[in-house]
């Protein structure tokens, strides 16, 4: 290992560390410290800076695809006849780890400055604070983990800590429900994950992503077991990334502090399971990935139409999250790789935004969510107000804004995904998404900030929040132009990002893969090594169908895309700041569809009859059978000893007892008896000798 890689993998360390530091500092000694939100605070500047570090070395500078730390955790030798045991851990840095630790400490610090002023004089502040180091620990740990264990045990650090800062106002019973419910869902998912492991490391014998990508590309590993370890493994980012049908928990989860729902449910915690699938590509068969691609598209679209009919400013933000992660895992199962991997980068900065804007607004209504009591606030935060706009245009997908660049490549992957594969229902839904973010989220920058104020009191007291507050959001909407990711507004396949993070070869079996895929192996074996190669004669052949196919529908699907989010933002003003259109009316005569939609397609209510009314009888089922089965069978055994001790102890007493007190009595009595006549006299012994032969005697004359 060369000296710079060596010294990336030791600031890495430290970045993963510092975190770790803060809570444990704060942990223990956090109320004996006066500005403890600061030292967690500058914890996290400090690895963000060497994130940044990290990120511009591997990026611009290291060739290398990746750099490895891998040592020898458990080695348990072979015994005679056995083969030894051994599990190997580390952490690898590649250009998308490099990436992603500049992603998540970036969130992490803006966040924690945010919380300066949103969380001042909080209950439990120095315990927020620690819970935060926590969590951006486990984060990272999954970030940097080279093996599927050490990422596993970090994702369930993840879990835990995400829970603690749900139910950070554990005393509300909303929130300690929301904790609770986000950890038992996020179980269902991790299960699948962990069975999916054990597959892998039962068939392949190692942990190690690059020993588990080259036992595959072997042959250790395929066919149908392949497929499932595959969509096991996904069933993890499933729960981790609320991917239907697992979406229920992230919306409640809202009852957290609004900087949580920024940290965890715009650009970390949720985005984890996204990270997963990107990890994993290289193992995913194409019918995992067509899963996959399904599974995204139905999450996108299904949290996109309850977002239209939300009046909680949080949950609008929660099911735009869970459509907008629904797109990136869509984008990773149509092969577009690089795109969903882009937007999760994007999705960062203008989600995170949002969540923080929105934590503004609450801030100065005095923590009021509901935006039917909003209105007006454009003229009192105005910072505020043209942050959102901008993160709002970013996640409808409209030019100039980084939104724009990383949805349009997704769509485009999806449209080329469609028409090589048939399956037209994916990109159907991907469009039809880009109308409902539009609409929705400019209904809630209408209904929050245009208009008159529908609560005056509360309005005459707003004001814009302090700079501590609003600098965050600055940063976060400065991110969300194009510029910091491609020169080109328009196509970002030649900007900096895109050009770092490329697909990673599938070393599934051929027969396995897509069918583009197939071809193109077919292709390069006939001598087209490289796009643009002659093949055996004279017409040039490009070896990706799928590249081709993105190339020619690029611009058609850019079209499309803006001419959707277009009239989705139409469609806002038209009903909510024009009002050519009455929404009551519109409500009154869609109203079982509205009631549909408002009640979030009644997947609680189908849970809580099927899922949990079902646990809840087992449950009690089982209790009675323990109550009334094994206990009554336990007491009946107490009960039948009992009377069999009993029966025995009188038996005991009155027979046993009885015949040896009898055969005492006996005894004494022939002793008492024949005391008599041992008189110790010898005339008497003669008297008696004479006697018994005077009987003898007469006995014998009758015979």
């Amino acid at each position: 290992m060369a000296p710079i890689e060596t010294t990336l993998i030791q600031l890495a360390l430290t970045v993963l560390l510092l975190p770790l530091a803060g809570f444990v500092l704060l942990i223990f000694f956090g109320k004996r410290i006066r500005r403890q939100d600061l030292i967690e605070t500058g914890l996290l500047f400090v690895a963000l800076a060497i994130s940044i570090y990290i990120m511009v070395q591997k990026v611009f500078f290291i060739s290398a695809p990746q750099i490895d730390f891998t040592f020898r955790w458990l080695d348990l030798g072979g015994m005679i006849g056995r083969p030894g045991f051994t599990i190997d851990l580390g952490i690898a840095i590649d250009n998308i780890a490099a990436i992603m630790l500049v992603v998540v400490t970036l969130i992490s610090a803006l966040v924690h400055t945010f919380s300066l002023g949103y969380m001042q004089g909080d209950v439990r502040y120095s315990r927020y604070y620690a819970y935060l180091g926590l969590f951006s620990f486990s984060m990272l740990g999954i970030v940097l983990s080279n093996n599927l264990l050490l990422m596993y045990v970090f994702w369930e650090l993840v879990g835990i800590s995400s829970y603690l800062l749900i139910g950070h106002w554990y005393e509300k019973k909303s929130a300690s429900d929301a904790g609770k419910k986000a950890f038992i869902v996020n179980r269902i998912g991790d299960f699948g994950f962990f069975i999916g492991i054990m597959i892998v490391f039962t068939q392949l014998h190692t942990f190690l992503f690059s020993g588990i990508f080259s036992g595959i590309a072997q042959g250790q590993l395929s066919g149908p077991l392949l497929t499932a370890a595959g969509i096991l493994i996904f069933c993890g980012a499933v729960g981790k990334s609320a991917q239907f049908p697992l979406h229920v928990w992230l919306p409640d989860a809202m009852e957290g502090p609004t900087p949580v729902s920024a940290l965890i449910h715009a650009a970390t915690m949720v985005a984890a399971g996204v990270y997963l699938i990107a990890r994993v590509f290289p193992m995913l068969t194409a019918e995992a990935l067509t899963l996959i691609a399904y599974t995204g598209a139905i999450t996108a679209f299904i949290s996109a139409t309850i977002a239209v009919t939300q009046n909680d400013i949080k949950k609008v933000l929660a099911y735009s999250t869970i459509s907008q992660l629904g797109y990136m895992v869509m984008g990773l199962g149509v092969d577009a790789y690089s795109a969903g991997f882009f937007h999760l980068v994007t999705h960062a900065a203008f989600k995170a935004g949002l969540f923080l804007a929105s934590g503004s607004v609450i801030y100065a209504m005095h923590h009021e969510q509901d935006m039917r009591q909003m209105g007006g606030l454009r003229k009192k935060m105005p910072i505020t107000y043209w942050t959102f706009v901008i993160f709002s245009l970013s996640i409808s997908g409209i030019p100039l804004t980084s939104g724009f660049l990383s949805k349009d490549s997704i769509l485009a992957g999806a449209l080329a995904y469609g028409l090589l594969s048939g399956n037209y229902l994916i990109p159907i839904i991907g469009y039809a998404v880009v109308f409902l973010t539009a609409m929705y989220m400019f209904r809630l920058i209408i209904m929050t900030f245009h208009g008159e104020p529908r609560d005056v009191h509360k309005f005459e007291h707003a004001k814009e929040s302090p700079k501590v507050m609003t600098v965050p959001l600055i940063v976060l909407a400065m991110l969300s132009f194009f510029v910091f990711y491609s020169f080109n507004p328009l196509n970002p396949d030649k900007g900096w990002l895109l050009e770092s993070v490329k697909k990673p070869e599938s070393v599934v079996p051929s027969y396995q893969k897509y069918s583009w895929d197939f071809l193109h192996v077919q292709l390069v074996e006939k001598g087209a090594e490289q796009p643009g190669v002659t093949g055996g004669g004279d017409k040039t052949i490009n070896t990706n169908p799928y590249e081709m196919e993105l190339e020619r529908i690029h611009y058609t699907g850019l079209e499309l895309s803006l001419f959707l989010a277009s009239l989705g933002i139409l469609t806002a003003f038209l009903i909510y700041h024009w009002k050519k259109i009455d929404a009551e009316k519109l409500k009154q005569r869609v109203k079982p569809l509205y009631n549909f939609l408002y009640n979030k397609w009644y997947f609680d209510e189908l849970y809580g009859a099927t899922a949990v009314a079902g646990t809840l009888f087992l449950s009690k089922t089982f209790a009675w059978f323990d109550g009334n089965v094994i206990d009554g069978a336990v007491n009946g055994a107490a009960s039948l000893t009992r009377v069999w001790s009993s029966f025995s102890g009188k038996f005991d007493h009155y027979i046993v007892d009885g015949l040896v007190n009898f055969s005492a009595w006996f005894t004494g009595l022939l002793g008492r008896g024949t005391r008599r006549v041992q008189t110790g006299r010898v005339q008497t012994y003669i008297i008696f000798a004479l006697i018994g032969v005077i009987v003898i005697f007469y006995v014998f004359k009758q015979f």
